[in-house]
């Protein structure tokens, strides 16, 4: 078990590596295994991981709440942390993590999920690309507070370098659907 000081400082050390999601390297063989493994535990916590990362996401940025007319008047974390929408969209966000981890030796068909969730998030929801790096930091926040044994800093930096391959692909998309608001949105 990590002494918060310890925690705190394998956070601060992951989430200044989202600056690097501007940045994406391919990766190797050790880091696609360690992602795997790292997500098989996570995985096995599927609501209550994709639940924490959505209430941490809307309590840091409550303006990340206004693309969900379900639940975007809820305040209170833990009134979030019951809302059936929140759930079933932390469970959508869980799964397509999931069908990237499972293909990370298929590039297709994580260009496949990218592409469907870019478009959808761009044209139907209108979420801002900003988003999904806000989002990504999150993400790797919270695996490292949540599964401190699994995801530690080696790992966290094999995450971060899908994540960053993640919002580049997203923002790709949203280029490439004319995303209007993309050169200002990203500053």
């Amino acid at each position: 078990m990590l002494s918060s000081a310890q925690l705190c400082s394998q956070m601060e050390r992951m989430q200044g590596e989202v600056d690097l999601l501007e940045q994406p390297s391919p990766l190797n063989d050790k880091e696609r295994l360690m992602i795997q493994d790292s997500w098989s535990k996570v995985y096995e916590h599927c609501d209550d991981a994709g639940v924490a990362i959505l209430v941490r996401l809307f309590v840091n940025f409550p303006s990340s709440k206004q693309f969900f007319s379900q639940f975007k008047q809820i305040e209170e974390p833990e009134e979030l942390e019951r809302s059936a929408q929140l759930r079933r969209h932390a469970r959508r966000v869980m799964n397509a993590i999931n069908t990237l981890v499972e293909n990370l030796d298929n590039p297709d068909t994580m260009a496949s999920v990218l592409q469907q969730v870019g478009k959808a998030h761009a044209l139907r929801h209108k979420v801002e690309p900003v988003y999904f790096k806000i989002l990504s930091g999150v993400i790797l926040e919270v695996l490292a507070e949540v599964f401190p044994e699994v995801v530690t800093a080696e790992v966290g930096a094999a995450w971060t370098k899908l994540l960053a391959t993640v919002y580049s692909r997203i923002k790709t998309v949203y280029e490439e659907v004319g995303w209007p608001k993309l050169s200002t949105s990203t500053g």
